[in-house]
């Protein structure tokens, strides 16, 4: 429990010219008295003051650095007798193990007039200082709990020695806690309390705890109603409300005299609850504070249901942006990957940095890193479009300008139709960036091209870490730009970060220097940890603790296939060298111990390379991978699509590629600089994963 900053006098002041000092010792006799209090009592020194005697505390007990006031009657002022007002205060105490010294006390003496107008003025100077500092203070955050503790710094020392916020658990975590019907269903979580040094509460419910469930009382109904439930005698309160005596410390401060407790309420729901307790502030609660308090907790109440609305949004926009990733960690004939996503701080959350891995034909790998601008749910779901889109044009097998090219299309699409109002989905997905990337562990080549994203940067085995040199395109949806392919080669081992602007440019500064700041920590990569280890401690080291913007990182550390897990032949476009191709085929496959494939590989590709050299000329490439599964492709010159037919009875052809299709696993066809090339896959002990 906190004890929040002083930003006042505690005590209500009293003309000096009206308040008088007597010191008295443990019997009650008068040490020393000022000329004020001359006047207003009759107790000389050196004598026994009785109206003040009953006030010391009794032999062998401690008082605490000041004491509660109290009236006793009969004092001269102004010529006529009035109550006076007393504070006692030890001044001297029995030393352990010292002389035999008296205790002294210091008796504050003020008439009851003059304090009670003191209080008055004091306590409208509070009331008006709490309602000021609400509306400014309150309403500011879109944390829950920061709104509780800004409440109870609010209201501790200057309206309340200790003041507590419990809150419903549902209101915690997003959701919108159910009508209740009386107050023995309500179950809250205490969630911020601050108090004084001067009170004790040592046994009281602890910030993080649920409370205790409180029978339904009619002490207690009102909250039900948004009203506020005063309490100026705390022994009322202890009688009624209804907890076994056990328990009743976790709910009541000892030494409190008087509570006020005020829902927070809003839109008809109970959301918690803000509870005060005065101990050393010496008035109880009255109706004007009630109100007060009543007033302030509404402001709250409006902050915690719009805290709790944005973590509900944002909580809803985290799992729909982990969903749309892939798993954080895959492991294929290519690369193993891992990928972090980081939302933003500050209360901005999550946003439209996405990454992807998506396995293509020939045990290649495409890596997909982009940025929608904006934050949450809006953002999230425009960054799911783009999403779709990249895996569905990378089924097509395209290159990754082609690619870009065609994303580009859609998102002008997608911006005009927004723009002239024909679709009402949000947002328009203006200012998005995307790299697409792939990687071949047959040649060991990279091709990639950007649309206004940062170049990944790229670590050999055993050198420095350097940026690859791309030519940047427009960021989507500019339009009327080519996007320049570049290629690079990739040496086994090595380790590709692919990144967007958040992480080298979130502390606000040059981009450059993010990009620098990068560059460290991936030299200080050890090629021994393992991926999950060097994102996180490239995150830690180039983050800050709240990052303005989120980010996404994709590390990919590759492979490469050996030079006998591949073969390749190429033909002249003479149908008598079929034959040749099934039985350097069978031939290869007994060398790799996959004879149980012979049969099947056989026949597809005597269809194949028929095909390709009657319909296509040559030359006719043939190449076999042996992976995670057995590919087998064939390359000719054309770029007519093939396409698959299911033949009638009477046809003399047709039913090639039908045949293929049953007797493999996957199969399909992408274009070439040089024509094109129809690829199969099948299964190697199991079916693909």
């Amino acid at each position: 429990m906190r004890e929040p900053e002083r930003r006042g006098p505690r005590r209500a002041s009293v003309p000096v010219s009206d308040t008088a000092a007597v010191v008295l010792d443990d019997t009650g006799v008068v040490i020393a008295r000022s000329e004020r209090a001359a006047s207003l009592l009759e107790c000389p020194p050196g004598q026994i003051c009785a109206p003040l005697l009953g006030l010391l505390p009794r032999a062998g007990t401690e008082a605490g650095p000041a004491g509660r006031p109290a009236t006793i009657p009969g004092g001269d002022h102004a010529g006529q007798k009035v109550p006076l007002i007393c504070t006692v205060v030890q001044l001297a105490a029995h030393a352990p193990g010292g002389p035999d010294v008296d205790a002294q006390w210091l008796v504050l003496v003020t008439p009851a007039e003059t304090a009670v107008e003191a209080a008055e003025r004091d306590a409208s100077r509070r009331r008006t200082g709490l309602s000021h500092a609400a509306a400014a203070g309150i309403g500011a955050s879109l944390d829950v709990i920061e709104v509780a503790e800004t409440l109870v710094d609010l209201l501790v020392p200057d309206f309340a020695d200790l003041a507590t916020v419990d809150i419903a658990e549902q209101v915690l975590v997003g959701d919108e806690p159910p009508r209740f019907d009386t107050s023995g269903d309500v179950r809250l979580r205490r969630t911020a309390a601050a108090q004084s040094p001067e009170i004790s509460a040592e046994d009281l419910l602890a910030v993080g705890e649920a409370l205790p469930p409180v029978a339904d009382s009619t002490l207690m109904r009102p909250l039900m109603e948004g009203l506020p439930v005063l309490v100026p005698d705390v022994a009322v309160l202890r009688a009624k409300l209804g907890v076994d005596p056990a328990s009743l410390p976790l709910f009541v401060p000892s030494g409190a005299h008087s509570s006020v407790a005020v829902p927070l309420y809003a839109r008809g729901l109970i959301l918690g609850c803000v509870t005060v307790w005065r101990s050393q502030l010496p008035y109880a609660f009255g109706e004007e504070d009630a109100a007060l308090l009543q007033d302030v907790v509404s402001r709250a109440a409006l902050g915690v249901d719009n805290a709790r609305r944005f973590t509900k949004e944002h909580r809803s926009a985290v799992a729909l942006q982990r969903s749309l990733l892939p798993r954080s960690a895959l492991d294929s004939a290519a690369a193993e990957t891992v990928g972090v996503y980081q939302p933003a701080g500050g209360g901005l959350g999550v946003g439209g940095d996405w990454f992807d891995v998506i396995p293509l034909p020939s045990l290649r790998v495409a890596f997909v890193v982009g940025d929608v601008v904006g934050h949450g749910l809006d953002a999230t779901a425009a960054m799911a479009r783009l999403r779709t889109a990249v895996r569905t044009l990378a089924d097509l097998d395209l290159d990754p300008g082609e690619l870009l090219t065609h994303l580009d299309d859609l998102v002008l699409g997608l911006s005009s139709e927004q723009m002239a109002g024909e679709s009402r989905a949000e947002p328009a997905v203006l200012g998005a960036t995307c790299l697409y990337a792939v990687y071949d562990p047959v040649t060991g080549q990279c091709v990639a091209a950007t649309a206004g994203h940062p170049p990944p940067a790229l670590l050999s085995p055993g050198g420095e870490p350097a940026f690859v040199a791309m030519v940047p395109g427009p960021p989507l949806g500019v339009g009327g730009m080519p996007f320049e392919v570049t290629e690079f080669e990739v040496q086994p081992g090595s380790m590709l970060a692919f990144f967007t602007d958040g992480l080298v440019d979130s502390r606000g500064g040059d981009i450059e220097e993010g990009m620098d700041r990068l560059r460290s920590a991936l030299a200080g990569a050890n090629s021994s940890r393992t991926l999950g280890e060097i994102s996180q401690s490239i995150v830690e080291s180039v983050l800050p603790e709240e990052p303005a913007d989120d980010v996404a990182l994709l590390l990919a550390r590759t492979h490469a296939l050996s030079p006998d897990q591949v073969a390749d032949w190429e033909f002249e476009p003479d149908l008598s060298l079929v034959a040749h191709a099934r039985e350097l085929v069978v031939g290869q496959l007994s060398d790799w111990q996959l004879d149980e494939l012979g049969f099947v590989t056989e026949l597809v590709v005597s269809e194949l390379v028929t095909n390709a050299i009657r319909y296509a000329g040559g030359p006719v490439g043939l190449r076999l991978i042996r992976g995670r599964a057995l590919v087998c492709e064939v390359s000719d010159p054309s770029s007519t699509q093939p396409r698959l037919r299911r033949a009638r009875e009477t046809d003399e052809g047709g039913r090639g590629l039908f045949l293929v299709a049953q007797l493999t696993d996957r199969w399909g066809c992408r274009f070439t600089s040089t024509g094109k090339t129809i690829w199969t896959e099948q299964p190697i002990d199991g079916p693909l994963g």
